[in-house]
């Protein structure tokens, strides 16, 4: 949790994928809820992103696929962090992403995967339920 006490929410969109608007609509949704949101923007490559993420002293890194390349690409953030010494940032993310590959990017540890049709509601609470919430005071 940063210094705020709000956690830091990168949402990156990595690889080649030009559709941005869910990545904007759920940055939107975590800024209203009271996160920091660091949007990377289109075309990001996995260095980028966990430069961003470890610059920026995220809590957790969002990552918007709808490429296919899902695999390779949450793959290579994951080794990337690890290498960085970063493995406490917590790594959702979502697209198109068939059901069989969802267990799959759990097992390379990828916390959560949301699929079309997932409400920024229920994204908002998983954060705040997996990444941490600033204690009440």
């Amino acid at each position: 949790m940063s210094s705020t006490g709000r956690i830091r929410v990168v949402v990156a969109k990595p690889g080649l994928d030009g559709h941005d608007r869910g990545a904007k609509v759920v940055a939107r949704a975590l800024r209203d809820a009271g996160m920091e949101v660091i949007y990377t923007g289109l075309h990001q490559t996995p260095e980028q992103i966990v430069e961003t993420t470890i610059q920026e002293d995220a809590d957790c890194v969002g990552l918007s696929v709808l490429s296919g390349a899902h695999m390779t690409l949450f793959a290579k953030v994951m080794e990337l962090l690890a290498e960085r010494g970063a493995e406490d940032v917590v790594v959702f993310g979502g697209g198109i992403i068939p059901e069989d590959d969802i267990a799959l990017l759990a097992d390379l540890g990828v916390a959560k995967v949301f699929t079309p049709g997932a409400t920024t509601q229920s994204i908002v609470e998983w954060v705040r339920a997996n990444v941490g919430a600033p204690a009440a005071t």
